[in-house]
């Protein structure tokens, strides 16, 4: 095995689905400016890489190589949402070792450590075939391994339990889930084992292969997840390492001048006053139902709040012509918005979101309280971070979008002095985000531990 730094060859593994490979691109990248000499091989799909890599200032000591997305030729897929990240899974080790075969084959270094999107299971495999350190980075909001930790406890204990019962049940049973109900849960916990797919079966493997890494990262800060999750989740791993947000760092550099923002979203906010604008964005794969869509619509229309909407295209449609016809609206809809900037202008006073991992970090990083619609996966338990934790957001009333529902929470966000303690905590959050991200704290001990294991 080399000793030497510059023989070293770290392969990366991306899940390539949704915004997975972006913050793991990001943590490979300040790895290979803290460890130069170090040869870094991220393996994604070849779709995902073309995206990835069309923008400068790669190191040259990071080198992509694709990656077959695991669909059969001429194979049409289906409607199931798990049918293409089952078909990469299934794939399994042999998919990915033809890639790592041909990385180290491209670069003449044999492969000395694997860093893997903890979804790709499979990369374990390979890790301990090699007799490599395995190091899978958790995406997900950290508080939600808990819930894959302790799955089989979970659906023992509401087995026999009435619906609205299981539904509402608080899972103290739980370190650091004393706020968390069961409705919360990503469904995927909640399934038997003959109604898992691959992917689900995957995270139910969790508790028994997250122990086997050298370490578990997770891009979050320690200072916000409660003491007792941490202790927890500790004593289960080799070691968990918090390396801080991978989409946005604090303290945030300043913003670049409006004009370059080609969808005009940034000179739109310059003419706004500070805190007066709703922005409204569901990510790139959620996709409301018509009904919230118009609901939405109503809401803003009403309230007056003037308001900045990233929605896709194939979505407008289904708002209601009057909306988008209406002259004295003000409001700015656009098909995509370059929302780190969005988030850290004064004008924005609150963001009406999915609640999707990047989403909440980067709203965390700005002091943006939230108005909270999740949809699926751990959404709904980062919303319950958002509005029972910290306290710097709410849910919609009754779990989805009303036009009364939205309108209460945007007055009482933006407008009623009930909303000032939320507006207040949104702003000391930031505070302890900013503070943790410094050179002395958590955060870049364990990153630089994280160094130390890849070089």
């Amino acid at each position: 095995m080399p000793t030497s730094s510059e023989n070293k060859h770290v392969v990366a593994f991306a899940f390539p689905f949704g915004s997975h490979p972006f913050p793991l691109l990001n943590l490979v990248l300040k790895l290979a400016h803290a460890a130069p000499n170090v040869t870094f091989s991220f393996i994604n799909s070849a779709k995902s890489n073309q995206i990835l890599f069309s923008k400068p200032q790669i190191p040259a000591n990071v080198k992509p190589f694709s990656v077959s997305d695991g669909v059969p030729k001429g194979h049409v897929l289906g409607n199931h949402p798990y049918e293409r990240l089952d078909l990469f899974l299934k794939a399994g080790p042999e998919n990915l070792q033809k890639a790592m075969d041909f990385a180290v084959e491209e670069t003449h270094r044999r492969v000395t450590c694997i860093i893997a999107d903890a979804f790709v299971t499979p990369s374990l495999v390979l890790a301990q075939n090699l007799n490599v350190p395995w190091i899978p980075l958790w995406l997900p909001l950290s508080f939600s391994l808990s819930a894959h930790f302790y799955g089989d406890l979970i659906r023992r204990k509401n087995g026999n339990s009435e619906e609205d019962e299981r539904e509402n049940r608080i899972l103290d049973f739980i370190p650091g889930y004393s706020e968390v109900k069961i409705r919360d849960l990503p469904q995927d916990v909640l399934k038997c084992d003959e109604e898992k797919s691959l992917f689900s079966q995957a995270l139910a493997s969790m508790s028994r292969v997250l122990p086997q890494a050298k370490a578990v990262v997770t891009g979050f800060y320690e200072e916000l997840d409660p003491p007792l999750f941490v202790e927890d989740m500790k004593s289960k791993l080799q070691s968990l390492l918090y390396v801080g947000f991978l989409t946005v760092t604090p303290p945030l550099p300043p913003a670049p001048p409006s004009i370059s923002d080609g969808n005009g979203c940034l000179p739109w906010l310059d003419k706004h006053s500070a805190k007066s604008v709703a922005y409204v964005s569901f990510g790139t794969t959620v996709a409301p139902p018509p009904h919230e869509l118009v609901a939405v619509a109503e809401a803003l229309e009403e309230s007056g709040v003037p308001f900045l909407w990233s929605l896709r295209e194939d979505l407008k449609g289904f708002l209601p012509n009057a909306f988008l016809e209406k002259p004295n609206m003000d409001g700015k809809i656009v098909a995509w918005a370059p929302q780190s900037q969005v988030l850290a202008h004064d004008a924005i006073g609150v963001y009406v979101t999915h609640c999707g991992c990047s989403s909440v970090n980067e709203s965390i990083a700005n002091g943006v309280p939230m108005i909270c619609r999740p949809y699926f996966g751990d959404q709904a338990m980062a919303a319950r971070m958002v509005e029972d934790s910290w306290g710097i957001g709410v849910r919609i009333e009754g779990g989805v979008f009303t036009k009364n529902g939205l309108l209460k929470s945007l007055r009482l966000i933006l407008v009623h002095e009930d909303g000032k303690k939320i507006r207040e905590n949104a702003q000391v959050i930031e505070r302890i985000v900013r503070d943790a991200a410094g050179p002395e704290e958590g955060a870049a001990r364990d990153f630089k531990t994280l160094v130390e294991i890849t070089s």
